[in-house]
């Protein structure tokens, strides 16, 4: 048995009840897709239940039902209409600003010219998220920082809290924004449209207060302005404009300790009636390579008789001091004219100078006339006497340069003569210098005799001269037990032959060098006793610079020593067979026995 809760009872309280018999608490589907299209299914009816109302209404009838509007209680509206679709806010007031204008007062301190300044200010309303930004419009010199004065946000209204609305402003109010009080003045034709559309009526408008300070530095500012023809100016330039009067002139200084007479050229530029002096420079004059003398410049000609006892180093002349500056008429070819305390004679000009006098001014007489602008002639440089002190070439760029630069080299015979040396073998020759004191004066007199000291008749030395810069070393052979230190007796230098003179020396070379000839080295005498082989060959193959006694006597000396050389090896076989004899007597007088 069932129980039929469907009709009959109201669906309130204690009048419902609950089906015990079902069994099944999921909410049935009633869509299905056949074929790939949705279609309504008929829900599965248990036993005893009846069927959905739905089933039983056409198609018709349901689009009527999804179509139809629901009357009210009493009665049905006629004049009812669709609900209007909502707008947001950042949509319905995107880029729509409000703009206020006013001020706000700054005090001043410690300053004698003002005591508040009086800045205005625009404050911006953004309709869109209610956010304010105040900006200052920048005063060209004002010396303030100007711009941006609040960047944009909420701001706050009162110190509850509250933020500041449109509603909130209006012009002719006071608003305080972070300590500081704004004065609204007016707003634009938008701002006062959009609020008299809200309901709000604005006040009257105000004026902006002046600044005081402004206005006094534009009254100061007018007072020092001066008259000036723009006009005339531009009509100068574009007629005169690099056209230049060119003389030609000799400053005279001779007034002055160390003076004289120096050429320099003048120019006169017409487009603003400037002048210009250039000097002329030349190689080793010693003076500092300053191309202008005077730079462009107008240059006063009759100054305020009340500045003229000033002295014109301390006195800064103005323009205002200036009763006349000078004029092309002022330069005349053939007179003095002077310009800034200083004599010019102007003894020439160009061409366009002689046509412009001639075009413009033809009362004015040019009378050019020549002068001696020659430099003095070359003095011719004295080298002084060598004093001693490191080589003859070293002290002579000393007088060449006052930064001296190293000695030039041949650099060609460098390298073909590189390791080529000439080895001699020689004997030393000791001098003594005996002091002769005489009663009237004392006089050092030279006498050279051979020296009897038996140490030195053993001593040997190789002398080496190098072929690539004509360097003479000289090196001791040491001797066992001979009581003299062997090595170096000569560093590498050039040696000068003895008589020549100090400021064109002769020094020595491979035609010196013959055998049995003296070489003086400093006061040491040395006799060259042998060479080397490779010093014949290599004087054969540049015989034409070098003399025959030298050669010859080098070819003696190797056919001495090579006749020597065989009776040596002649007089060594007769002792080895003399030694051989001996020693075969020997054994055959020991077989006997």
């Amino acid at each position: 048995m069932s129980i039929n809760t469907t009709h009959g009872l109201p669906f309130l309280p204690g009048n419902t009840f609950r089906d015990l018999t079902k069994s099944s608490f999921h909410r049935a589907q009633t869509l299905d897709f056949k074929n790939g299209y949705a279609l309504p299914r008929r829900p599965a009816v248990g036993i005893g239940q009846e069927p959905l109302l739905s089933v039983n209404i056409s198609q018709s009838e349901r689009n009527q039902l999804i179509n139809d509007i629901p009357n009210l209680t009493y009665g049905t509206d006629t004049h009812r209409h669709p609900p209007l679709q909502h707008i947001p806010a950042h949509a319905a007031y995107d880029k729509k600003v409000l703009r206020f204008y006013g001020f706000f007062r700054q005090e001043v301190f410690h300053s004698p010219d003002e005591h508040f300044r009086i800045r205005p200010v625009v404050i911006f309303y953004h309709l869109e998220d209610d956010t304010m930004c105040v900006t200052e419009p920048p005063v060209e010199n004002s010396g303030i920082p100007q711009g941006k004065l609040i960047k944009r946000q909420r701001l706050i209204k009162n110190q509850r809290g509250d933020l500041y609305h449109w509603k909130d402003l209006n012009v002719g109010m006071d608003m305080s924004l972070f300590g500081r009080d704004y004065r609204i003045t007016q707003c634009d034709a938008f701002t006062q449209d959009f609020m008299e559309s809200q309901g709000i009526v604005l006040n009257e408008s105000e004026s902006i207060p002046s600044d005081p300070y402004t206005i006094r530095r534009i009254q100061t500012q007018q007072t020092h302005i001066t008259p000036y023809d723009h006009n005339y100016q531009l009509e100068r330039f574009l007629t005169l404009d690099r056209q230049v009067l060119r003389f030609f002139a000799l400053l005279d200084n001779l007034d002055s300790q160390y003076g004289e007479k120096r050429p320099v050229t003048l120019h006169y530029y017409l487009v603003d009636d400037s002048v210009e002096v250039c000097e002329h420079h030349e190689a080793n004059s010693g003076r500092d390579p300053f191309p202008v003398l005077l730079r462009r410049q107008r240059v006063p000609k009759h100054i305020k008789p009340a500045c003229e006892p000033f002295p014109s180093s301390v006195l800064e002349v103005s323009p205002h001091d200036v009763e006349e500056y000078f004029s092309p008429q002022d330069f005349r070819v053939g007179e003095e004219v002077l310009l800034m305390g200083r004599r010019f004679l102007l003894y020439d000009c160009d061409n366009f100078t002689r046509k412009y006098f001639e075009q413009n001014h033809p009362d004015i007489l040019l009378k050019p006339f020549t002068v001696d602008t020659r430099t003095p002639q070359d003095i011719k440089r004295v080298i002084p006497p060598y004093n001693g002190f490191g080589s003859l070439e070293d002290s002579l760029q000393n007088c060449l340069s006052l930064v001296p630069e190293p000695p030039k080299k041949d650099v060609i015979k460098l390298l073909e003569n590189n390791h080529k040396v000439l080895r001699y073998i020689a004997r030393l020759v000791r001098m003594h210098l005996i002091c002769v004191i005489s009663k009237r004066s004392i006089a050092l007199k030279h006498r050279r005799q051979h020296s009897q000291n038996p140490l030195d008749e053993g001593r040997r030395f190789v002398l080496s001269y190098y072929l690539s810069d004509d360097m003479i070393s000289i090196f001791e052979k040491s001797t066992r037990n001979s009581g003299i230190i062997g090595g170096k007796f000569l560093e590498k230098t050039r040696v000068p032959k003895p008589g020549s003179t100090v400021e064109n020396p002769e020094y020595y070379g491979p035609a010196d060098f013959s055998i049995g000839a003296t070489v003086e080295v400093f006061a040491h005498r040395f006799v060259l006793t042998d060479a080397d082989r490779y010093v014949l060959n290599y004087l054969e193959s540049v015989s034409h610079h070098i003399p025959e006694h030298t050669l010859s006597s080098l070819r003696q000396k190797f056919v001495v020593n090579q006749t020597s050389d065989q009776d040596e090896q002649r007089e060594g076989k007769k002792h080895v067979r003399l030694h051989m004899l001996n020693m075969f007597s020997l054994s055959v007088t020991s077989s006997t026995k």
